[in-house]
């Protein structure tokens, strides 16, 4: 299985793509995993909310396959814990996707033709976060995932 993290937006903060890269690199021990950044649309007056998450959800919809399970990043979301989320990990292995794909969009959150084709919805926290931030945090969760998964000391109970 593959974990594909598409997110809107470059991670221009050094400290925090650091991090990122640390998390990616230990994930490598358990899965193939890609972190792919799309540039983001600036807002401007020009262009409506609407128009911009359309026109970003174009652009993910362009790296989307037809067999990928997609899973939004998303303030509506369900919730869940590390280890229920470890569950969810181990249960996309069994059930042998090829890619699982996880989205973090646009300051607007996402467009309907992405509503429309994920498979499920996410959600961190019922805080909101910085987008460089998510990402950062949401790399360490699927890293947490599978060290509960493979019975490791990372996460204490």
């Amino acid at each position: 299985m593959k974990i594909f993290l598409l997110t809107v937006g470059k991670t221009s903060q050094k400290n925090i793509k650091e991090e990122i890269l640390l998390y990616t690199k230990r994930l490598s021990h358990y899965t193939d995993f890609e972190l792919q950044e799309i540039s983001s649309l600036k807002s401007s007056t020009k262009i409506s909310q609407s128009e911009l998450k359309k026109s970003e959800g174009q652009m993910i919809m362009k790296y989307l396959k037809s067999s990928d399970y997609v899973v939004l990043l998303d303030e509506n979301g369900k919730s869940y814990s590390s280890i229920d989320f470890s569950k969810k990990i181990e249960k996309f292995r069994l059930n042998s996707f090829k890619r699982v794909v996880f989205v973090i969009g646009g300051a607007f959150g996402f467009s309907d033709e992405l509503y429309s084709r994920c498979n499920e919805k996410v959600s961190l926290s019922n805080m909101t976060f910085s987008h460089q931030m998510v990402r950062l945090f949401f790399v360490e969760q699927i890293y947490r995932a599978f060290t509960i998964i493979n019975n490791e000391k990372y996460h204490h109970q």
